[in-house]
């Protein structure tokens, strides 16, 4: 034995930092940690090495298994064949010992039931694969079934957040019968030189990803974010660029009385100021928009038209701002479906990307608008698209609604062309209501 392995047969070698998996007593056994620690394969070694000691019944777990292929079955199919475990038989759903009479059988926690998991009843050791995932309905139903004298749980994960099911159960609060180890690529002496390469590239150039993917720690609140703290302090850093891109307005309407309506004014790469009103009408927003239109022409006005939001744009539409003037609904379908949850996603990251752009971006440095852009989590649907938390629950938790980052994010609705003067003297003079009542005639009684 040497200082960092262990040699368990003629073969095969399993890092010293398991060795607690042969040698402790443990009602749980839990190792976690980051990529490349060898955690699965030093378990899958290590119940190879026990079933040919004695007979045990394993159970290989996990929350979801659709069929065994989403099991560790290939992997310690390729584990008895590169150690040529000639006493091991692979069936199609079971891994036989033909001397100790070992069995290993796999389930998906998810499939079972306080009645069907009866099953499980007169196992030896159950392992816990991606045991992040596992949720505490599953462990509250499997915990107490595991019940034969001497019998363990083993479990590997790597940690997503700081209150997932098992961690809670098992590795927040250790007694005297829980064995909790954190291993990492650092501690896996056979991790390959290219990996250890890609682990130093990731700690140099994303510090916070390092800090998740490579040594474990669990997701931290920066990670759930869309937009990060760092993206937004750097645009907020002042810069002198010259932009002749078109303006661009977007219009958070207020839907509460403590929130307020906010114009965002955006040219290109510069966001360069928002203007926020409180208490006011539709009536009221819509006039405010209309001096806005008429003094900066923008290109596009962005709305969000859901709930009163849309009063104010049909009132803009009755002025005659048709072609400037444009609803956008939060909860729609995204223009690229595939990919995000709803426009609201969409809209949000494309602001992020804005962010994170090598060419920059300039944001006016206010505290308030930071603390709103930084404060939305993310997370993605059922079909792997991008989904943002409610606005409601973003309220609850930052204490008031992001109106300034929604009108931030609605300057992304769509790209935005230059329109040119030619347009808009065209359009205000030819399609303005105004125009047209200045036209009627004393004695005609209809427009």
């Amino acid at each position: 034995m040497t200082n960092r392995t262990m040699t368990v047969n003629k073969v095969a070698k399993i890092p010293q930092i398991f060795a607690p998996l042969l040698k402790s007593k443990k009602r749980y056994k839990l190792f976690y940690g980051g990529r490349a620690g060898g955690k699965s394969y030093a378990f899958a070694d290590s119940l190879l090495l026990l079933g040919r000691m004695k007979k045990l019944r394993i159970a290989c777990m996990r929350e979801v298994q659709d069929s065994i292929k989403d099991s560790v079955y290939k992997l310690l199919q390729d584990r008895i064949k590169l150690y040529e475990l000639g006493d091991y038989k692979v069936t199609a759903t079971q891994i036989i010992n033909n001397v100790t009479g070992t069995v290993f059988i796999f389930k998906g926690l998810q499939e079972q039931s306080a009645a069907n998991i009866k099953s499980l009843e007169g196992v030896d050791i159950v392992w816990l694969e991606e045991a992040q995932k596992i949720s505490k309905k599953s462990w509250e139903i499997l915990d107490p079934t595991i019940r034969k004298a001497g019998s363990e749980i083993w479990i590997s994960m790597n940690r997503e957040q700081e209150n997932d099911p098992v961690w809670e159960a098992v590795g927040a609060h250790p007694d005297e019968r829980t064995l909790v180890v954190k291993v990492n690529y650092t501690d896996n002496p056979f991790c390959p030189e290219e990996v250890r390469y890609l682990a130093l590239k990731c700690q140099r150039d994303n510090p916070e990803d390092y800090e998740h993917i490579w040594l474990g720690a669990p997701v931290s609140a920066g990670n759930c974010k869309l937009i990060s703290y760092k993206s937004v302090r750097e645009a907020m850093t002042p810069k002198l660029w010259n932009v002749s891109a078109p303006l661009v307005i977007g219009l958070d309407v207020a839907r509460f009385g403590d929130d307020m309506s906010v114009f965002c004014f955006r040219r290109g790469r510069i966001c360069s100021e928002f203007r926020c009103f409180s208490h006011l009408d539709n009536v009221a927003v819509a006039n405010q928009a209309t001096h806005f239109i008429r003094q900066y022409r923008p290109a596009r006005v962005f709305i969000d038209a859901g709930g009163v939001g849309g009063g104010v744009v049909d009132i803009l539409h009755d002025r005659g701002f048709m072609r400037i003037v444009r609803p956008v609904m939060f909860g729609a379908k995204a223009l690229l479906d595939e990919r995000y949850h709803n426009r609201r996603a969409e809209m949000w990251d494309e602001l992020r990307q804005w962010l994170e752009s090598e060419s920059g971006a300039q944001l006016p440095d206010d505290t308030q608008l930071c603390g709103e852009l930084c404060a939305v989590n993310k997370k993605y649907d059922s079909q792997g698209r991008l989904q943002l938390e409610e606005k409601a629950e973003i309220k609850s938790r930052l204490g008031r609604s992001p109106d300034m980052a929604d009108a931030l994010a609605l300057t992304f609705a769509e790209p935005v062309f230059d329109l040119g003067d030619s347009f808009y003297d065209k359009e205000l003079r030819e399609n303005s209501l105004e125009s047209m009542f200045r036209a009627r005639k004393p004695d005609c009684n209809s427009w």
